[in-house]
Protein backbone atom coordinates (compact mmCIF):
# COMPACT_ATOMS: atom_id res chain seq x y z
CA UNK A 1 0.00 0.00 0.00
CA UNK A 2 1.31 3.46 -0.90
CA UNK A 3 2.40 6.08 1.59
CA UNK A 4 0.69 9.46 1.82
CA UNK A 5 3.87 11.44 1.21
CA UNK A 6 3.01 14.70 -0.54
CA UNK A 7 -0.63 14.70 0.57
CA UNK A 8 -1.95 17.73 2.44
CA UNK A 9 -4.81 17.00 4.81
CA UNK A 10 -7.30 18.84 7.00
CA UNK A 11 -8.86 16.97 9.92
CA UNK A 12 -11.72 18.53 11.87
CA UNK A 13 -12.45 17.49 15.43
CA UNK A 14 -8.76 16.62 15.79
CA UNK A 15 -8.35 17.37 19.49
CA UNK A 16 -9.56 13.99 20.76
CA UNK A 17 -11.08 10.64 19.86
CA UNK A 18 -11.34 9.61 16.22
CA UNK A 19 -10.07 12.92 14.82
CA UNK A 20 -6.94 12.83 16.94
CA UNK A 21 -6.09 9.30 15.86
CA UNK A 22 -6.85 10.10 12.20
CA UNK A 23 -4.40 13.00 12.34
CA UNK A 24 -1.71 10.87 13.97
CA UNK A 25 -2.13 8.06 11.45
CA UNK A 26 -2.06 10.37 8.44
CA UNK A 27 1.15 11.99 9.67
CA UNK A 28 2.65 8.56 10.38
CA UNK A 29 2.02 7.66 6.74
CA UNK A 30 3.69 10.80 5.41
CA UNK A 31 0.88 13.37 5.08
CA UNK A 32 1.06 16.93 6.35
CA UNK A 33 -2.01 17.89 8.34
CA UNK A 34 -3.92 20.96 9.48
CA UNK A 35 -5.53 20.19 12.83
CA UNK A 36 -8.89 21.77 13.64
CA UNK A 37 -11.03 21.75 16.76
CA UNK A 38 -12.55 24.33 19.06
CA UNK A 39 -10.02 23.80 21.85
CA UNK A 40 -6.85 25.58 20.72
CA UNK A 41 -4.85 24.62 23.79
CA UNK A 42 -5.62 20.95 23.17
CA UNK A 43 -4.67 21.24 19.49
CA UNK A 44 -1.35 22.82 20.42
CA UNK A 45 -0.74 19.91 22.80
CA UNK A 46 -1.57 17.41 20.05
CA UNK A 47 0.68 19.22 17.57
CA UNK A 48 3.57 19.18 20.04
CA UNK A 49 3.59 15.40 19.87
CA UNK A 50 3.94 15.34 16.07
CA UNK A 51 6.77 16.44 13.74
CA UNK A 52 6.71 20.24 13.61
CA UNK A 53 7.04 20.35 9.83
CA UNK A 54 4.07 18.02 9.36
CA UNK A 55 1.36 19.85 11.28
CA UNK A 56 -0.35 23.22 11.50
CA UNK A 57 -3.16 24.35 13.79
CA UNK A 58 -6.33 26.26 12.93
CA UNK A 59 -8.68 26.36 15.90
CA UNK A 60 -12.35 27.27 15.73
CA UNK A 61 -15.89 26.02 15.16
CA UNK A 62 -15.85 23.68 12.15
CA UNK A 63 -19.39 24.73 11.22
CA UNK A 64 -18.38 28.39 10.86
CA UNK A 65 -17.77 29.31 7.22
CA UNK A 66 -15.04 31.77 8.15
CA UNK A 67 -13.18 29.12 10.14
CA UNK A 68 -13.57 26.66 7.26
CA UNK A 69 -12.01 29.11 4.82
CA UNK A 70 -9.18 29.79 7.27
CA UNK A 71 -8.49 26.05 7.55
CA UNK A 72 -8.13 25.77 3.79
CA UNK A 73 -6.01 28.93 3.62
CA UNK A 74 -3.86 27.61 6.47
CA UNK A 75 -3.10 24.43 4.53
CA UNK A 76 -2.04 26.45 1.50
CA UNK A 77 0.00 28.88 3.57
CA UNK A 78 1.76 26.29 5.73
CA UNK A 79 2.39 23.64 3.08
CA UNK A 80 2.44 25.69 -0.15
CA UNK A 81 -0.40 23.85 -1.89
CA UNK A 82 -4.14 23.32 -1.57
CA UNK A 83 -5.33 20.52 0.70
CA UNK A 84 -6.15 17.36 -1.24
CA UNK A 85 -7.36 15.21 1.67
CA UNK A 86 -10.23 16.53 3.79
CA UNK A 87 -11.50 14.49 6.74
CA UNK A 88 -14.85 15.83 7.99
CA UNK A 89 -14.97 14.36 11.46
CA UNK A 90 -16.20 17.14 13.77
CA UNK A 91 -19.61 16.35 15.17
CA UNK A 92 -21.58 15.84 18.31
CA UNK A 93 -24.01 13.25 19.56
CA UNK A 94 -27.22 13.56 21.51
CA UNK A 95 -28.89 10.94 23.62
CA UNK A 96 -32.57 10.37 22.95
CA UNK A 97 -35.28 10.47 20.33
CA UNK A 98 -37.46 13.22 18.91
CA UNK A 99 -39.69 12.62 21.94
CA UNK A 100 -37.05 12.43 24.66
CA UNK A 101 -33.92 14.35 23.62
CA UNK A 102 -33.03 17.83 24.87
CA UNK A 103 -34.57 20.26 22.38
CA UNK A 104 -32.22 23.06 23.46
CA UNK A 105 -29.37 21.13 21.83
CA UNK A 106 -31.04 20.38 18.51
CA UNK A 107 -29.93 23.48 16.60
CA UNK A 108 -26.28 23.20 17.59
CA UNK A 109 -26.22 19.51 16.68
CA UNK A 110 -27.78 20.11 13.26
CA UNK A 111 -25.40 23.01 12.63
CA UNK A 112 -22.33 21.02 13.64
CA UNK A 113 -23.19 17.66 12.13
CA UNK A 114 -24.94 18.68 8.92
CA UNK A 115 -24.35 22.30 7.98
CA UNK A 116 -20.68 22.20 8.97
CA UNK A 117 -20.20 19.12 6.82
CA UNK A 118 -22.00 20.75 3.88
CA UNK A 119 -20.01 24.00 4.12
CA UNK A 120 -16.64 22.25 4.26
CA UNK A 121 -17.56 19.82 1.51
CA UNK A 122 -18.60 22.73 -0.71
CA UNK A 123 -15.56 24.92 -0.01
CA UNK A 124 -13.08 22.07 -0.37
CA UNK A 125 -14.84 20.83 -3.49
CA UNK A 126 -14.55 24.22 -5.19
CA UNK A 127 -10.84 24.45 -4.41
CA UNK A 128 -10.16 20.93 -5.61
CA UNK A 129 -12.02 21.59 -8.85
CA UNK A 130 -9.95 24.74 -9.35
CA UNK A 131 -6.78 22.70 -8.81
CA UNK A 132 -7.90 20.16 -11.43
CA UNK A 133 -8.33 23.14 -13.73
CA UNK A 134 -11.12 21.92 -15.97
CA UNK A 135 -9.30 18.75 -17.04
CA UNK A 136 -11.80 16.04 -17.97
CA UNK A 137 -11.79 12.33 -18.70
CA UNK A 138 -9.17 9.93 -17.33
CA UNK A 139 -6.64 12.76 -16.94
CA UNK A 140 -8.66 14.31 -14.10
CA UNK A 141 -7.67 11.43 -11.81
CA UNK A 142 -3.94 11.81 -12.33
CA UNK A 143 -3.62 12.70 -8.63
CA UNK A 144 -5.80 11.58 -5.69
CA UNK A 145 -8.19 14.07 -4.10
CA UNK A 146 -10.32 12.91 -1.19
CA UNK A 147 -13.13 14.22 0.98
CA UNK A 148 -13.79 11.61 3.66
CA UNK A 149 -16.84 12.05 5.91
CA UNK A 150 -17.49 10.34 9.23
CA UNK A 151 -21.07 9.14 9.41
CA UNK A 152 -22.56 6.51 11.71
CA UNK A 153 -24.35 3.18 11.64
CA UNK A 154 -27.32 4.96 13.26
CA UNK A 155 -27.56 7.13 10.16
CA UNK A 156 -28.33 4.01 8.14
CA UNK A 157 -30.06 1.83 10.73
CA UNK A 158 -32.37 4.05 12.77
CA UNK A 159 -31.97 3.52 16.49
CA UNK A 160 -34.61 4.64 19.01
CA UNK A 161 -32.02 5.52 21.69
CA UNK A 162 -30.39 8.20 19.52
CA UNK A 163 -32.76 8.91 16.67
CA UNK A 164 -32.29 12.70 16.72
CA UNK A 165 -28.53 12.32 16.34
CA UNK A 166 -29.10 9.54 13.84
CA UNK A 167 -31.32 11.77 11.73
CA UNK A 168 -28.45 14.23 11.24
CA UNK A 169 -26.20 11.39 10.09
CA UNK A 170 -28.98 10.11 7.82
CA UNK A 171 -28.99 13.57 6.22
CA UNK A 172 -25.19 13.60 5.97
CA UNK A 173 -25.24 10.25 4.20
CA UNK A 174 -27.59 11.67 1.56
CA UNK A 175 -25.41 14.75 1.18
CA UNK A 176 -22.28 12.63 0.70
CA UNK A 177 -23.87 10.37 -1.90
CA UNK A 178 -25.13 13.37 -3.86
CA UNK A 179 -21.66 14.92 -3.76
CA UNK A 180 -20.07 11.62 -4.84
CA UNK A 181 -22.25 11.50 -7.94
CA UNK A 182 -21.48 15.13 -8.74
CA UNK A 183 -17.76 15.29 -7.98
CA UNK A 184 -16.56 11.72 -8.57
CA UNK A 185 -16.79 12.03 -12.37
CA UNK A 186 -14.71 15.22 -12.09
CA UNK A 187 -11.87 13.48 -10.26
CA UNK A 188 -12.74 14.02 -6.57
CA UNK A 189 -13.38 10.99 -4.37
CA UNK A 190 -16.13 11.44 -1.77
CA UNK A 191 -16.14 8.68 0.83
CA UNK A 192 -18.36 7.83 3.79
CA UNK A 193 -17.29 5.85 6.86
CA UNK A 194 -20.08 4.59 9.12
CA UNK A 195 -18.69 3.36 12.44
CA UNK A 196 -20.66 1.38 14.96
CA UNK A 197 -19.90 1.66 18.67
CA UNK A 198 -16.58 3.48 19.16
CA UNK A 199 -15.40 4.19 22.70
CA UNK A 200 -14.26 7.80 23.11
CA UNK A 201 -15.26 10.99 24.89
CA UNK A 202 -18.18 11.15 22.44
CA UNK A 203 -20.45 9.18 24.79
CA UNK A 204 -19.99 11.59 27.68
CA UNK A 205 -20.51 14.71 25.57
CA UNK A 206 -23.63 13.18 24.01
CA UNK A 207 -25.13 12.54 27.44
CA UNK A 208 -25.26 8.75 27.30
CA UNK A 209 -25.57 7.07 30.67
CA UNK A 210 -22.21 5.56 31.59
CA UNK A 211 -23.78 2.46 33.13
CA UNK A 212 -25.79 1.92 29.94
CA UNK A 213 -22.67 2.14 27.79
CA UNK A 214 -20.78 -0.25 30.07
CA UNK A 215 -23.69 -2.66 29.59
CA UNK A 216 -23.38 -2.29 25.82
CA UNK A 217 -19.66 -3.03 26.03
CA UNK A 218 -20.36 -6.12 28.11
CA UNK A 219 -22.93 -7.35 25.60
CA UNK A 220 -21.11 -6.69 22.29
CA UNK A 221 -17.51 -5.93 23.23
CA UNK A 222 -14.79 -5.42 22.49
CA UNK A 223 -16.08 -2.21 20.92
CA UNK A 224 -14.16 -0.18 18.35
CA UNK A 225 -11.42 2.21 19.40
CA UNK A 226 -10.50 5.44 17.55
CA UNK A 227 -7.38 3.92 15.90
CA UNK A 228 -9.63 1.34 14.22
CA UNK A 229 -11.46 4.12 12.40
CA UNK A 230 -8.23 6.02 11.70
CA UNK A 231 -6.80 3.02 9.85
CA UNK A 232 -9.93 2.99 7.70
CA UNK A 233 -9.46 6.64 6.75
CA UNK A 234 -5.84 5.98 5.81
CA UNK A 235 -6.84 2.92 3.76
CA UNK A 236 -9.24 5.02 1.68
CA UNK A 237 -6.68 7.75 1.09
CA UNK A 238 -3.97 5.26 0.08
CA UNK A 239 -5.89 3.90 -2.90
CA UNK A 240 -4.61 4.68 -6.40
CA UNK A 241 -6.26 7.80 -7.88
CA UNK A 242 -8.55 5.75 -10.11
CA UNK A 243 -9.92 3.66 -7.23
CA UNK A 244 -12.78 5.15 -5.20
CA UNK A 245 -13.81 3.48 -1.93
CA UNK A 246 -17.21 5.12 -1.59
CA UNK A 247 -18.67 3.59 1.58
CA UNK A 248 -17.34 1.59 4.51
CA UNK A 249 -19.49 0.41 7.41
CA UNK A 250 -17.31 -0.76 10.31
CA UNK A 251 -18.69 -2.42 13.44
CA UNK A 252 -17.37 -4.33 16.42
CA UNK A 253 -17.43 -8.02 15.48
CA UNK A 254 -20.12 -8.81 18.06
CA UNK A 255 -22.35 -5.78 17.41
CA UNK A 256 -25.69 -7.01 16.10
CA UNK A 257 -27.61 -3.70 16.09
CA UNK A 258 -27.70 -1.02 14.88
Amino acid sequence: MSTLKGRIAIVTGASAGIGLEVARDLVAHGARVVLNARRKEKLVEVASGLPADAVAVEAGDASDLGVIRRMLDRARGAFKAEADLIVINAGRGLNGSVMTSDTTQWEEMVRTNYLGCAYLLREAGHRMLAAIGGVTGPACVASPRDIIVLGSTVGRHVSPFSSMYGSTKFAVHGLVEGARRELGPKGIRISLIEPGFVESEFQGVAGYDRAWFEGVKERIGPVLQPPDVARTVTFIAQQPPGVHVSDILIRPTRQDYP
